[in-house]
C-alpha cells in the first residue's frame, strides 16, 4: 500500500464525513425545492410553467457539467474539484437565497448546479480512494442512507420553512451546511498527486452540452407541448445527431472527456444500465403516487408527505443494510434480488384501487424502498471497482449522470404513459385528473406501474446472466488451474 493511500486510510472517517454531508446536502436541497416552488411563483408573480425552470435549470446544468468535473477530477484531482464544488454551491445558495426575481433566481440555480455537479461528480471516486476495499459496500450504502435521509427531510422540514418565513430561507439553510463541510475539506481532506495536463476535450464537451439541453427540453417541454410538435420532435432529433458526433468524436479523440473504453467492461455497463432502469422505475412511483394519495384517495398534503416519507425510510435502513452485506457476499447477488423486489412491489401497486386500506399501500411502498435500497448500495460499489484508480472521477460522473437521467426520463415515461392511458380510457385527450372518474386515473396508473415493474425484472434478468456467466468463468479457471 503507498503512503498516498495510507494518508487516506489513516482519515477514512473524517473523509466518509465531510463526502456524506454533501451528500445529505444535495439531495435535501432538491427534495426541499419541490415543496417551495408553488411559494415562489406567488411571491414572484410568475406561472406554474415559468416556476418549473427553478428546478429544470439546475438539473440540465447538473447533467450537462457532470462528466466534464469527472474528467476535472482526474486530472487535477478529486478532492480539488470537491473542494471547488461546495465553495460553488454554498455560494450559489446564498445567491438563491437573495433573490428577488425570477431571471436571476434561475441564474443562481445554475450557479447552485454548477457546484453540485462538481462535487457530485467526485464523491463516489473520494470514498472509493478513502476506504480499505473491504469496507467499500458498508461505505456505499451509507452513502445510499444520507441521500435518502436527505430526500426524505426535504419535504417536511421545507413544509415547515415557509409555513413560518418567506421561501428564501430554504436556500439560506444550505450555507451552514457548506460552510462546515468546506471547513471539513481544508482542514481533512488530503493532498493529492495529480497531473497537470489541460482540459483536453473541448468539441466533445461542446457536442455533449448540446446533446443534454437539447434532449432535456424536448422531454421536460413535451408533456407541455406534446410529443408530437414539430419543435419537441426537432429538439430530439438534434440531441440524437450530436449524440452520435459525440461518440465519434470521443472514440477518435487521444485525450477523450469521456474514456469509452470504460464500457467495454460488462460489469460496468451493466451496472449502469441497471441504474438507470431503477431510477427510471422509482420516479414513475414518486410522481404517481402523490396523484393517487391526492386525488384518488384524497390524503391530506401532510398526510402524503408523512406517506411517502416511509417509503424513504425503508430504503434507508435498507441501504445501509446491503452496503455492510454487499462486504461479506457477492454484490452481484443483492442487486439481483434488489430488482426482483423492486418488480415485484410495482406489480403489487397494480392492485391498488379507491378503498385499499393505508397500511397495504404502505406495504407495496415498503416492498419497493426495500428493493431499491437493496439494488443501489452494491450496484455504486460494482460500478466504482470495474474502474482504474485513474478513472475514479470520470466513472463516478458517469453513475451521477445516469442517475439524474433516469430520474427525468422516468418522469417523463411516468406522465406520458399515464395520460395518454388515461385518454385511451376515456375516448378523448387527457391532460390532468378527472375528479369524477377515479377509474379513469386507476386504468393509467396500472400500465404505468407494470411497465415499471417490467423494467425492473429486465434488470434481474440481465444482472442474473451477468452472474452466472461470471460464476462459470470463475469454476473454469479454477478446474483448469487444478
Amino acid at each position: 500500500m503507498n503512503t498516498e493511500n495510507n494518508e487516506h486510510y489513516k482519515n477514512k472517517n473524517i473523509i466518509l464525513t465531510t463526502v456524506l454531508l454533501l451528500a445529505f446536502m444535495t439531495s435535501f436541497d432538491g427534495s426541499i425545492i419541490n415543496v417551495a416552488l408553488p411559494s415562489m411563483s406567488k411571491s414572484l408573480s410568475v406561472n406554474t410553467q415559468s416556476i418549473s425552470w427553478v428546478f429544470s435549470s439546475y438539473l440540465i446544468a447538473i447533467c450537462t457539467l457532470i462528466l466534464a468535473f469527472g474528467k476535472l477530477g482526474d486530472l487535477k484531482g478529486k478532492i480539488r474539484v470537491f473542494k471547488t464544488g461546495i465553495f460553488i454551491f454554498t455560494l450559489g445558495s446564498l445567491m438563491c437565497g437573495i433573490s428577488t426575481t425570477l431571471p436571476f433566481l434561475i441564474t443562481s440555480r445554475i450557479v447552485q448546479a454548477v457546484g453540485a455537479a462538481a462535487a457530485m461528480a467526485t464523491s463516489q471516486g473520494i470514498i472509493t480512494e478513502a476506504v480499505p476495499k473491504n469496507e467499500i459496500g458498508k461505505a456505499f450504502g451509507l452513502f445510499g442512507t444520507f441521500i435518502a435521509l436527505g430526500t426524505m427531510m426535504g419535504a417536511p422540514i421545507g413544509g415547515f420553512i415557509i409555513s413560518l418565513f418567506n421561501w428564501n430561507y430554504v436556500f439560506l439553510l444550505n450555507i451552514p451546511f457548506g460552510i462546515i463541510t468546506f471547513i471539513l475539506c481544508i482542514k481533512f481532506l488530503p493532498k493529492e498527486h495529480v497531473n497537470k495536463g489541460k482540459f483536453p476535450d473541448i468539441k466533445g464537451f461542446l457536442l455533449f452540452v448540446v446533446t443534454i439541453v437539447t434532449f432535456f427540453f424536448s422531454v421536460i417541454q413535451g408533456g407541455a407541448l406534446g410529443y408530437s410538435n414539430p419543435f419537441i420532435i426537432g429538439s430530439f432529433v438534434t440531441s440524437i445527431i450530436t449524440f452520435v458526433l459525440f461518440i465519434y468524436t470521443e472514440n477518435k479523440s487521444s485525450e477523450p472527456m469521456l474514456d469509452l473504453g470504460l464500457f467495454k467492461s460488462k460489469l460496468f455497463s451493466i451496472s449502469i444500465f441497471c441504474s438507470f432502469l431503477s431510477f427510471v422505475a422509482i420516479f414513475c412511483l414518486l410522481i404517481v403516487n402523490p396523484f393517487y394519495l391526492h386525488y384518488t384517495r384524497e390524503c391530506a398534503p401532510a398526510f402524503i408527505g408523512l406517506l411517502m416519507m416511509f417509503y424513504s425510510i425503508v430504503l434507508t435502513l435498507s441501504a445501509l443494510f446491503s452496503g455492510i452485506l454487499s462486504d461479506k457476499t457477492r454484490p452481484e447477488i443483492l442487486t439481483f434480488t434488489g430488482l426482483i423486489i423492486m418488480g415485484a412491489g410495482f406489480f403489487l401497486m397494480t392492485m391498488l384501487g379507491v378503498s385499499t386500506p393505508i397500511p397495504l399501500l404502505l406495504a407495496f411502498m415498503a416492498v419497493i424502498g426495500f428493493g431499491a435500497g437493496l439494488f443501489q448500495s452494491p450496484n455504486n460499489s460494482l460500478v466504482m471497482s470495474a474502474v482504474n484508480r485513474n478513472k475514479l472521477g470520470i466513472a463516478g460522473s458517469v453513475n451521477a449522470l445516469v442517475r439524474n437521467i433516469g430520474m427525468s426520463v422516468g418522469i417523463a415515461i411516468a406522465t406520458t404513459l399515464l395520460y395518454s392511458r388515461m385518454s385511451s380510457k376515456a375516448g378523448y385527450r387527457v391532460l390532468t385528473y378527472i375528479e369524477e372518474n377515479d377509474n379513469i386515473f386507476l386504468y393509467g396508473m396500472r400500465y404505468v406501474y407494470t411497465i415499471a415493474g417490467i423494467l425492473c425484472i429486465i434488470g434481474a434478468i440481465i444482472t442474473f446472466i451477468r452472474f452466472r456467466n461470471q460464476k462459470g468463468n470463475i469454476n473454469n479457471a479454477k478446474l483448469n488451474a487444478s
